[in-house]
């Protein structure tokens, strides 16, 4: 039985892909140790986000490095360093956050090219894997702590960090908390938790903590949602690897589009952009690539600005 009408098909387009000469063959010795290759396409993009002035950031995490994307789709590598950067956003005094699967939350000052670690572990204890992030408006940042957590090891964290420096646990009984976002009224956290396949919704309390949480979102098919991103209605934009698509999903949950990839399955993250913010652009990893696709929905101001 269907629940929901079938989603309308959209097929994004390229809007800039990596070129060949920022393609990679190597990886360290030790991630190759570690049972991570050199990825087929040269590359593992994540963690888009945009500047005021239009300017995308990416990060490729195999090889240590963050992207800039001009509004004329051209591609500059802005610093390559020992780490794995995921997650990235903009918080609106301009300072760039990056969460680093290997070295925690980081700093990136892109006008040097530099980056530094700010935070590493949580009462004395490293993290173990920082994958996503989101600002709230008042300055707080959530992030989540993945890991290798799963529905073996379901100890993935979801952390606030408030505008005043107090880091706090919301939740850590999560089998491996991927991309994040806050509804409009910043009262809700929706997080993907991908070996889930699900996206599970973090009412959040006046005194911060989190009340009842539980199941947004039931998927089907390929590894579970990974980046998230949400428009001024509230419906929820949520990458599905191994899919090769992105849905849309209205604020009660319904299925409203689904946005295919014309390059390959692995799509993993995504963010409005645009003038009109009518404009979602959309990671495909395995290709090294960056889509985009018009929706007839207005897109919201989005948090990865902030």
């Amino acid at each position: 039985m269907n629940l929901f009408a079938p989603p309308e098909l959209i097929t994004a387009e390229v809007y800039a892909e990596l070129p060949k000469k920022f393609r990679r063959t190597k990886v360290s010795a030790e991630r190759v140790a570690a049972g991570r290759p050199a990825p087929a396409g040269g590359c593992f993009l994540e963690g888009p986000s945009f500047d005021r002035k239009g300017n995308l950031y990416v990060t490729d995490i195999p090889f240590g490095r963050i992207f800039r994307i001009t509004p004329k789709a051209e591609w500059e590598l802005i610093v390559e360093y020992d780490g794995e950067p995921n997650g990235l956003k903009i918080h609106k005094d301009g300072r760039i956050f990056v969460a680093d699967h290997m070295n925690g939350l980081m700093l990136l000052d892109a006008r040097r090219g530099t980056i530094a670690t700010i935070l590493s572990r949580h009462n004395l204890e490293g993290f173990r894997g920082l994958n996503d992030l989101v600002f709230a408006g008042n300055g707080d940042l959530y992030f989540t702590d993945q890991g290798q957590s799963g529905l073996q090891d379901p100890v993935g964290r979801v952390y606030r960090l408030s505008a005043a420096g107090k880091l706090t646990v919301l939740a850590d009984n999560i089998p491996s908390p991927n991309g994040l976002v806050l509804n409009n009224k910043e009262n809700t956290l929706y997080v993907a938790v991908t070996r889930a396949n699900a996206v599970w919704r973090l009412p959040l309390l006046p005194d911060g903590t989190v009340s009842r949480m539980g199941v947004y979102l039931q998927l089907s098919g390929g590894r579970g949602p990974d980046g998230m991103t949400i428009d001024e209605a509230d419906g929820l934009a949520v990458a599905h690897p191994d899919m090769g698509a992105v849905w849309v999903f209205n604020h009660r949950g319904e299925p409203l589009y689904r946005i295919q990839s014309p390059k390959s399955e692995i799509v993993t993250n995504c963010a409005y952009g645009g003038a009109d913010r009518k404009t979602l652009y959309i990671v495909d990893s395995e290709a090294g690539c960056i889509l985009s696709a018009r929706l007839p929905t207005a897109g919201r101001k989005m948090y990865s600005h902030y």
